[in-house]
């Protein structure tokens, strides 16, 4: 055991104290690995020894994401051993082609995918192999890795020219976008790779995957954590699936769950499997034990039946184990839930709050059952019989399973048989008083008839009156016709008229500002563009006086005032200026008054140019 210089902190005080800050359990990989990017973090921040590394961490809650990028080692890249990505395409894609037809969808898990490299290179061959509509209609790719900054990288897509160095001319032209700085895959065919957390040594595989594809990761983890994800691994593939590992990672003692099919490549072919046990073994952890080994007998024996009814198993500190199938469909549990506590999972609460019943169950260490529970799923409302059952081992509570009993038929139809009680009852009491009401309606029929001669009459006389109604919006539709097109006709002098002052404006060879009464800018013509370098864009609406040019606006402030006040219906003055390209200029400001002297009137126009110039 490592221990600090300046006091009693170890290596394992640090990574305990990750594990309970930020639950990540380093245990399971190599100590002298993790001893040497520990080191290696701790040499950056310029600290000695773990006592002063652990109070550094408790003031910088930032350096956890630091250490952990520092301890993963996200290295990967496009094609990485091509020779291996060559021989995947060529000989076990084809494979795996055959083995599905046209219908069945195919599903490839990516775990320690880092920033996304070897995820979207599978995609990249898949894609090319199959076509990119099918592609897109068939396969799904699973990218997990631990470390979520990483996978939001990886999210986006987006790398830098250096990154695609070694993806094929065809490839890049193919499935990349080019953008300013970067080269960005694909979107549509983004949307098949989906990228999640999972953590191999806690978390429960993805299962039902035809292809695995982890390269150079497992060579990070101890023998004993190396085995345990070994066995998840084979859990996760079909019996015809295959895995493909990095060129330093090898098999040789793991001949009963992996056949090799090509050693040089790394590529190898599950062994199938019979038993459930032994696939059920391979979900089973043991939350405080760093290389996720199985719980033990006991626990799987008891915990799970995989019958219809959902159901779930949680260990001794209330962490979700297992979900059946069943469960997992109608709850919306996915494998990133597994290995949390259940109250942080929405199950915990609906369709009915566990966790005081979970405490009773723990506490007395009896069965609790909840009848009746109604559940609003969607649009459907769904009635359940819960349970919860404790798991006990030589009387030691090791956990508690959780079953749920779908009984919404049965009370459905208990309900729909009372429903038709009252119906029968109601229909005989309204059947009488109808008789009774029919009598009174024939009478009441024989007036209502003479009514209806009456209003027959009145609705004649009410057609005549919306045929006049009609008559009269007719005219009034021509009406309004042609003021549409006089006000067509006026818009288009107008905008004649608004083009001859643009010309004019551009064309006279001056500078000119048109501002209101409020001086906010309601005219910048081209030559004031040219010599202040701000777009009528920039400038229309704007107050004069906020502008940031080299005119000095606020020196002709009292000549703007003189001929708003009516003092004065023309004011010229020269200033020192700055064009836009930085030259100092004498510029001579002529401001003339527009319209009369009025709150609605047009303002001034300001006319600018450089004295002495024609």
């Amino acid at each position: 055991m490592t221990t600090s210089a300046k006091g009693g902190a170890t290596l394992d005080t640090v990574l305990e104290f990750v594990k309970e800050q930020r639950g990540f359990d380093f245990t399971g990989y190599k100590r002298s690995s993790i001893e040497r990017r520990v080191t290696k973090r701790m040499s950056e921040v310029g600290v000695e020894g773990y006592d002063t590394y652990l109070d550094y961490l408790e003031l910088h809650s930032e350096e956890f994401a630091e250490l952990f990028k520092t301890i993963l080692i996200n290295v990967t890249r496009f094609f990485r051993d091509r020779p291996a990505w060559e021989y995947l395409a060529d000989e076990v894609v084809p494979r795996l082609i055959e083995t599905h037809d046209s219908s069945t969808p195919i599903r490839v898990w990516c775990p320690g995918a880092a920033s996304g490299e070897e995820a979207y290179t599978v995609t990249m061959v898949l894609a090319q192999a199959l076509g990119e509509v099918e592609f897109a209609e068939r396969v799904k790719v699973y990218a997990t890795d631990v470390d979520e900054s990483a996978l939001d990288i990886a999210r986006h897509g987006a790398y830098l020219p250096r990154q695609i160095e070694d993806v094929p001319r065809d490839a890049l032209e193919r499935f990349f976008e080019r953008t300013d700085q970067r080269y960005v895959f694909r979107k549509d065919l983004r949307r098949c790779v989906i990228f999640g957390r999972n953590d191999l040594v806690q978390d429960a595989p993805i299962s039902r995957i035809d292809l695995l594809v982890c390269r150079n990761t497992l060579m990070y983890f101890t023998a004993e954590t190396q085995a345990q994800i070994l066995r998840r691994f084979h859990f996760a593939l079909n019996n015809d699936g295959f895995l493909m590992l990095g060129k330093s990672e090898m098999l040789i003692t793991h001949s009963d769950l992996f056949t090799p099919v090509n050693l040089k490549w790394r590529v190898f072919r599950k062994v199938a499997r019979r038993a459930a046990r032994e696939r059920l073994r391979a979900l089973a952890f043991d939350p405080n034990n760093g290389a996720s080994q199985t719980i033990g007998s006991d626990l799987r024996e008891a915990a799970f039946d995989t019958g219809g009814r959902a159901q779930l198993v949680l260990d001794s500190t209330g962490a979700l184990v297992m979900a059946n199938e069943e469960a997992r469909r109608v709850f919306s549990l996915g494998v990133g839930d597994f290995g949390r506590p259940i109250q942080d999972l929405e199950v915990s609460y609906r369709p009915v709050e566990l966790r005081s019943h979970l405490d009773t169950v723990q506490r007395e260490l009896r069965a609790v059952a909840l009848n009746g529970i109604r559940w609003r799923d969607g649009e459907r409302e769904r009635i359940f019989d819960v349970a919860a059952t404790p798991l006990l081992a030589d009387g030691t509570l090791i956990g508690v399973i959780v079953a749920y009993d779908d009984v919404s038929e049965r009370y459905e139809i208990e309900e729909q048989l009372q429903a038709s009680r009252r119906e029968l009852e109601q229909a005989q009491e309204e059947l009488q008083s109808a008789v009774e009401e029919l009598e009174t309606t024939n009478e009441e029929l024989q007036s209502t008839n003479e009514e209806l001669e009456t209003t027959n009459e009145e609705l004649q006389s009410t057609n005549e009156e919306l045929e006049t109604t009609n008559e009269e919006l007719q005219s009034t539709n021509e009406e309004l016709e042609t003021m549409n097109e006089e006000l067509r006709h006026r818009s288009i002098e107008l905008n004649d008229m608004n083009l001859l002052l643009e010309t004019v404006l551009s064309r006279i060879g001056l500078a000119v500002i048109v501002v209101d009464r409020q001086q906010n800018i309601r005219i910048w013509n081209s030559q004031a563009r040219d010599l202040w370098g701000l777009t009528a864009e920039e400038t229309e609406g704007q107050h004069l006086l906020s502008l940031d040019i080299g005119l000095p606006v606020t020196e002709i402030r009292p000549q703007l005032k003189a001929v708003f006040t009516g003092d004065s219906q023309r004011e010229e003055v020269t200033v020192d200026a700055v064009n836009r390209r930085g030259r100092e200029f004498q510029c001579q400001v002529t401001i003339l008054r527009l319209g009369e002297l009025r709150e609605d009137g047009v303002g001034a126009a300001i006319m600018m140019v450089e004295s002495g110039s024609d």
